[in-house]
């Protein structure tokens, strides 16, 4: 153990620079599935049929294993290897929790406040952002939040192609063992740990978010 706290304190500003690039390309591909999925969670929610479509496509993505999916984006030209191909992935995986969340939020609202705002004179936008979107808004942080966290552990395979984060150290530990160099598993287990952290550090970011944004009545 004293060893392996040695090997941190040496490699510490190494591994933070492994975290930040980590928590970036999370953070960039959350807020490009956000988007998107709330815009397709506000187009079908209303219709069965197409919602069950889209996020059965979605559920497909998923189930595709992370190395797999890699090998399939890699040969599109302008993804290769690196930033761009981790990005497209990680979108992909980040997509259904997202959507699933804003159309059960969505369809969640009570119809007999839908229908009293309808009462009042509030048009379909005003309804949907004053009223509906607020109400839905602690389901689908909820499921921004699922999405995070699975990406953080799916952005370190990225390493595999290349690409940044805390997974090149655990990688260059698995790709060492039992050579007589004896960092195999202080840089396995030192990128293990900092994705382990950056995954609690994330939750513990939305818990924060949920507090702030979500009213008192809704919690």
């Amino acid at each position: 153990m004293s060893k392996f706290l040695d090997y941190l304190d040496f490699r510490k500003r190494h591994i933070f620079d492994l975290a930040v690039d980590h928590a970036k390309i999370v953070l960039i591909a959350i807020v490009i599935a956000t988007v998107i999925s709330v815009l397709l969670g506000l187009l079908v929610y209303r219709n069965e049929r197409i919602a069950a479509i889209v996020l059965g496509v979605q559920g497909f993505t998923l189930t595709i294993p992370s190395l797999a999916l890699f090998g399939l984006l890699i040969p599109i030209e302008f993804l290769g290897l690196g930033f761009r191909v981790v990005l497209v992935a990680l979108v992909l995986y980040a997509l259904l929790p997202i959507t699933r969340n804003t159309v059960t939020g969505l369809r969640g609202v009570d119809p007999a406040i839908i229908e009293s705002a309808q009462g009042m004179g509030m048009g379909r936008l005003r309804r949907l952002f004053r009223i509906e979107l607020p109400l839905a808004w602690p389901v689908i942080l909820t499921g921004v939040r699922v999405a995070t966290v699975m990406t953080v552990g799916i952005a370190a395979i990225g390493a595999y192609v290349n690409g940044p984060g805390l997974g090149k150290d655990i990688f260059a530990g698995l790709a060492i063992i039992g050579t007589p160099t004896g960092d195999d598993l202080n840089l396995a287990l030192g990128g293990t740990l900092g994705v382990i952290a950056l995954a609690l550090l994330f939750d513990l970011f939305y818990v924060a978010v949920a507090k702030i944004t979500t009213p008192r009545g809704l919690r």
